[in-house]
Parts: C-alpha cells; structure tokens; sequence
C-alpha cells in the first residue's frame, strides 16, 4: 500500500507541475516498467495501447460539469437556529509538508479560535477512504491547533454553510456549482495559471477568477492582479512567522556559507537558474559552503561540495538560517514565507526582483537578485565581500521581520473579510 501512496504521491506531483499529458506519459512508463520486469510482455503490449489513449473528457470532466448542488432550505434554517457562522473549506489532496495547506490549516485553525465553525472537504482524494484516515493523516503531519475543526475525505456529504471557500483551481469548479452556502470565497496564495505552460491547463486555472467569488488573497501582489485584471473583489493578508519557532540565531564560525530553498519539483522556484548562478560563483570564491534543503537533490550533477539537506523539520529551520551569510530564495511567482523566516531567525535573505516579491522585499531589508544567473553570481559576489553591509541587513530584517504583524493579527482580518462577505450577501438575497 506504501507503494500505491508513493505513485500517487508522484503521479498529482507530476501534473501539478507539468500537466496530463506528461502525468499519462509518468504512470504508462512506471507501470510497464513494473511488469516488464516480471517478463509479462503481453500485459506490457497491452497498457501500451490502452495508456496511448489519454481521456481528456475523463480527466477535465469537472470543468464543464455545471449540474447545481441546490440550496437545502432545511439545512440553513438549522444552521440559523444554531447561530455559528458555518465555513466549508474545499481543499485539494494533500502530501507530507505542503507549505500551502499548512497556512489554510493555520487560518482554519485561528478562525475557529474566534468563533467560526470550520469544516475540511477534501476534494477528489485517492490516500483517505475514510475520514478518520483523513484526520490520523492531518494529527501526524498538519498542526490543526482547534480539535474543534471537522475533517470530511470527500465532498459526498457537504452540508450548508454561510461561506464555502475554494483554495485552488480545481476546487473552485467544485465550489462553482455548490449553491447550499450565501457566500463563495476564493483562498488564493498563487497565482496558479503560471504553474502551467501557456495552454489548456493555463486558461482553466485562469477561468476560475471570473467564477464570481470573493478572493481572499496573501498579499498585495495577489490583490491587485486578481482586482485589476479579473474585477474580482479582493482582500489579503499579509505574511508573518511562527514567533514560536523562528528565533534570533547566532552564526557559530566564520566560514561562507550560501543556504538554498532547493525545490527542483516546483519550477517557480527556478532551481536551474540558482544552480547555474552557483556554479559561477563558486568559480570565483571555492571555499564557500553550500546547504540545499526543501527537496533530495541527490540525482542532480552539483560541481562543488555542498550538503543536501533535504526536507527538513520546521524546528531545524531556525538555526540553519543563521548560520548562513545569506538565503536564496527564488520566486517567480507570489513570494514564498520563507524570506520573513528568514529574517526573523538574524540571517540575510536574497530573493529575486518583481512586483510578485516587491510588496514585502526591498533593498532594505534583503538582497535584490535579478533573474539570469550571471546577475545573481555577481550580486552575491558583491555582498560577501561586504561585512558591513550584510550586517546592516540582518539588522534591518530582523527589526522588519520582529515589528510585523502577527498570524493572529491577520487572522482578525480574515475574519472581518468572512463576515462582511457573508452579511453583503445575504443583503443582496
């Protein structure tokens, strides 16, 4: 069964990052590869034939299923009686360590804390057959803090809520049709078409900003885009840290040392780009140490000596900030929470330039890195040269990182934006 988990584990992996086509391609080749090595030719014949047919009305059905989840009037004049605000959360399959889902899990968690009865739907889930597989997974690898919050394996069973919000593109299809709720939100930490080449895959996760819904988005950049190039009304939340976990750290020695957020699997991350950028730098100073953590690196040819980290537990991430002189985060989309982190644990974050990262970094507080790696070898040639000035922005970050808003503070927003959605609506009915 580990191996079934492992396969699909790769399988949504693969098609969240590079489509149904190269998904087909990934499990027609891992499945001969199987049974070729039992010397079972003819049921290797036959998955070749069978797996040359790619079902796209199979696979995209949900797009074009419009058939309405009516409104069960029984339903919210319970819910009324009861007076608790209701929140449906549809969310996408999860794996071990989703940065995503740990910030959905976190605001769940501080809205129930005030109040709002939170329930999980996991929409279209292959791990869990039932819900208490579902919440054994989320006790062993998402901290849900509120024991109050439901968890469902499937969307079978969804009931009325005064807002039902979609936290990813294909959720929102789902929550399209889903009329038994008075307001639909739109939890959106991505601008998710660029996860895709510019195509179908594109243009379907595009679609959902017109779907009507309320976005709730993390961060200026988000607001904007999604305001200005979609006329959806939008709200956000700014970024913060666990003040539990990310602590001032201080660097034990004087050696160079470069930390990577390594994620090869996740091409707005831009590994290739920071690997060549390192490359070059290192020609340049080959002492310098190099730490990749976020994804194995070990099948990846890396010319210099270097750690590869891996996934690591939050609790490493603290210290191993600090005793780096800088952190390269790439983002070629909506900033990551990892430069925040960084700074709050007293190291200097370098991440690349763009409106998507400009709302939170700016000279002052970080290394600004163009985007070819012969800009960022030479930007970060220049800053370890200079003591003086990396101190000034481990200072600066620091002081940014502690003065910033809180989790809780921005959970009080998101409340607020909850509440009022839901009483404009019910006005509007």
């Amino acid at each position: 069964m580990g191996r079934v988990h492992n396969l699909f584990a790769h399988l949504k992996q693969t098609y969240k990052d590079e489509g149904i086509v190269k998904s087909a391609k990934f499990l027609r080749n891992k499945v001969k590869s199987v049974y070729s090595a039992r010397g079972v030719q003819g049921v290797v014949d036959k998955i070749s034939t069978i797996s040359a047919q790619i079902d796209i009305p199979g696979f995209y059905g949900f797009v074009t299923n419009d058939t309405p989840i009516p409104l069960d009037v029984s339903q919210r004049e319970e819910a009324e009686k009861n007076g608790t605000i209701l929140l449906n959360w549809i969310i996408p399959e999860m794996g071990i360590g989703s940065g995503g889902h740990m910030n959905i899990f976190r605001f769940i968690s501080l809205l129930e804390d005030r109040g709002i009865h939170n329930r999980i739907y996991v929409c279209d889930a292959t791990k869990y057959l039932t819900d208490r597989d579902l919440r054994d997974f989320l006790d062993a690898h998402y901290n849900i803090t509120n024991n109050q919050v439901e968890a469902f394996c499937s969307t079978d069973s969804i009931s009325f809520a005064h807002g039902t919000v979609a936290t990813g593109w294909q959720t929102a299809y789902f929550v399209r049709r889903f009329q038994n709720t008075i307001s639909k939100f739109y939890f959106v930490q991505d601008f998710e078409p660029m996860f895709f080449p510019m195509g179908s895959e594109y243009l379907i996760a595009e679609n959902t900003y017109n779907f009507g819904f309320r976005g709730i988005t993390a961060g200026e950049w988000l607001k904007k885009k999604l305001h200005d190039e979609y006329h959806m009304h939008t709200d956000s939340f700014l970024f913060s840290y666990d003040r539990g976990i990310y602590k001032p750290g201080t660097k034990r020695d004087d050696k160079k040392r470069l930390f990577l957020y390594a994620r090869p699997v996740t091409p707005r991350r831009c590994f290739e780009i920071a690997l060549l950028a390192l490359c070059r730098l290192h020609e340049r100073l080959p002492e310098i140490e190099v730490v990749f953590a976020g994804w194995d690196v070990s099948n990846y040819r890396i010319p210099f000596l270097h750690l590869n980290a891996g996934n690591l537990s939050l609790q490493e991430l603290p210290d191993l900030y600090a005793q780096c002189d800088i952190c390269v985060v790439m983002s070629s989309t909506n900033l990551s929470l990892l430069p925040v982190e960084v700074m709050a644990s007293n190291s200097v974050v370098a991440c690349t330039a763009g409106p998507n990262n400009d709302w939170l970094i700016n000279e002052d507080n970080a290394i600004v890195i163009p985007n070819d790696p012969i800009g960022i070898a030479d930007k970060l040639y220049e800053a370890l040269q200079d003591p003086e000035y990396l101190e000034r922005l481990r200072k600066n970050g620091l002081a940014f990182a502690q003065s910033y808003a809180s989790w809780e503070d921005e959970a009080d927003k998101v409340y607020r934006y909850i509440l009022e959605g839901i009483k404009a609506d019910e006005s509007k009915a």
